[in-house]
């Protein structure tokens, strides 16, 4: 199925340890989504809730770290030795993670 949010139109292949490494991460995330969620229609107490917040940021950042250094193991050395690197689109997403 064609990613229809992508931007770009490569792909990257990744092991089905890889992929499920990130999956795993991602279902956390998605966990604790949830669990902060429910303490908003709970109403939990502010604190408590920016608290979970804080968490799943922190999830969510330490995924994009982990995603950002295969990508520069993998797909940024390919392009690379294959003298397509394209240094602005590795800055770009650098920028954003940044945010």
């Amino acid at each position: 199925m064609p990613c229809e949010n992508c931007m770009s139109k490569k792909k990257t292949e990744r092991t089905q340890e890889e992929k499920k490494k990130l999956i795993n991460r991602l279902s956390r995330i998605e966990g604790q989504i949830r669990g902060v969620r429910q303490m908003v229609e709970d109403d939990a107490y502010c604190v408590d809730i920016l608290t979970q917040s804080a968490a799943a940021k922190a999830a969510f950042s330490a995924f994009n770290r982990e995603l950002l250094r295969r990508h520069i193991e993998s797909c940024v050395v390919r392009d690379i030795k294959n003298d397509e690197a394209d240094i602005d689109e590795l800055m770009d997403i650098i920028g954003k993670l940044m945010r």
